[in-house]
Formats: C-alpha cells, sequence, structure tokens
C-alpha cells in the first residue's frame, strides 16, 4: 500500500497553508477577511518546481476552504490559473 499524500497543513501563525514534500515546503500565503481567503502568492521550491507539488497545495488548500465553508480570492498568477484549469473547484471561487 502505498503511503498517504503529505497533507496541506494550515499554518495560522504563519498566514499561510503549506505543504511539505522531500523535506521542502511549498507554500501559499492568505489572508482572511470573513468568509473569504485571499491568496496572493503562491510557491514552490526549485527542487519541487515541475513535480506537481504546488498544485497537490492548491487542492489541499482549495478543499480546506471548502470545508471551512468560505471561498478563495485568487490574487496570484499561478492560482488564478491553477483555478481556471480545475473548474470542479468553482464552487469554491469568490
Amino acid at each position: 500500500m502505498p503511503d498517504a499524500p503529505n497533507p496541506v497543513v494550515d499554518n495560522v501563525q504563519a498566514h499561510r497553508f503549506e505543504l511539505v514534500e522531500n523535506g521542502l515546503t511549498a507554500f501559499a500565503d492568505y489572508h482572511r477577511h470573513g468568509d473569504r481567503v485571499t491568496v496572493p502568492h503562491v510557491e514552490a521550491p526549485v527542487a519541487l518546481q515541475g513535480t506537481g507539488a504546488a498544485g497537490r497545495l492548491m487542492e489541499g488548500m482549495v478543499e480546506r476552504i471548502r470545508a471551512d465553508h468560505q471561498k478563495i480570492v485568487p490574487i496570484c498568477p499561478y492560482a488564478v490559473a491553477w483555478l481556471k484549469r480545475h473548474p470542479e473547484h468553482a464552487d469554491v471561487v469568490a
């Protein structure tokens, strides 16, 4: 049985969602305003780029935001593009 994927965690103190893979952290900064979560920046270390880590981060972040009955306001160009490529998450976009 393969290992479960690493979970996306909400680092409330740093105001960012994080995904640790291979000892490296991909993250999405956020600001909460009521039921809105604005995402101005998503970043993956160079060593994780091209591995799908940023996409797994986005998937986990969207699922957490959905579970909290909130909406995402994507500002980061990567977040905007990712959400356009994944219309199944349109219900979470403000």
